[in-house]
């Protein structure tokens, strides 16, 4: 059976979403965007700042399910261009120092509020 897990410390969904579902042992978030929780403003406009909101709203989700981001098992990373993939990169590995989760990374057009960076996961207990 599933379940939607909404997390205080994260930005409000800005659209028909939940920040995550939990079904089983599994636990699957939303695409997360460099949203300031606060204020809902995007978080500055270097790739370095965006990285790490993305990576903080993503830890508040995780908590909120009880996990951090040992649980993470998958990753799909989306940036507005991939010359920004060595900085994302470095910021990104200090999360997962050991046994980083499998990941995908892909360039778009464009992302929601004019982020450069959104990052979507798949967690296990």
């Amino acid at each position: 059976m599933k379940k939607a897990i909404t997390a205080e410390q994260a930005p409000a969904a800005i659209g028909p979403y939940s920040h995550g579902i939990s079904v089983g042992t599994l636990f699957f978030t939303s695409g997360q965007i460099p949203l300031v929780p606060e204020t809902g403003i995007l978080a500055g406009e270097t790739i370095e700042v965006q990285t790490q909101q993305v990576l903080a709203n993503l830890s508040a989700i995780l908590a909120a399910n009880s996990m951090t981001f040992a649980n993470v098992v998958k990753t799909t990373v989306f940036l507005t261009d991939l010359a920004d993939f060595s900085v994302v990169n470095k910021i990104y590995a200090a999360e997962f120092p050991e046994e980083p989760p499998a990941r995908s990374c892909v360039q778009v057009a464009a992302l929601p509020a004019g982020a450069k960076i959104e990052i979507e996961l798949v967690a296990a207990r």
